[in-house]
């Protein structure tokens, strides 16, 4: 049976892309932006991936220091506060105003 931890592990966004520059498989981990495992498969970048992890995981528990939450299991409030200059803010406006839209609206739209 899996422990938490290693659930945890499972649950972070993984990703697997050739690399031409190291003519191999490089496989990185969004939460631990500066790990990186190379591997002559993808599969084989994945699984060494996933160590690497759970070693870090296991470490950084031990160190008493805060483990990140997986991306896909942390809680999003929606809002995303953005600070403009007010000229640009002035230009959106008008944009949203233009478009017969709300700035909110507008800005969601862009994105």
């Amino acid at each position: 049976m899996a422990t938490e931890e290693s659930v945890q592990v499972t649950r972070y966004k993984y990703s697997v892309a050739w690399s031409a520059e190291d003519d191999e498989y490089l496989a990185t981990v969004a939460e631990f932006p500066s790990l990186s495992w190379l591997a002559e498969s993808q599969a084989t970048a994945l699984s060494g991936m996933l160590g690497l992890v759970r070693s870090a995981v296991a470490d950084l528990s031990r160190a008493g220091e805060e483990v990140p939450s997986p991306f896909a299991t942390r809680v999003y409030s929606g809002n995303i506060r953005l600070r403009v200059s007010p000229q640009k803010h002035r230009d959106l406006t008008i944009k949203a105003s233009e478009q017969g839209v709300s700035l909110n609206r507008y800005l969601n739209e862009l994105l």
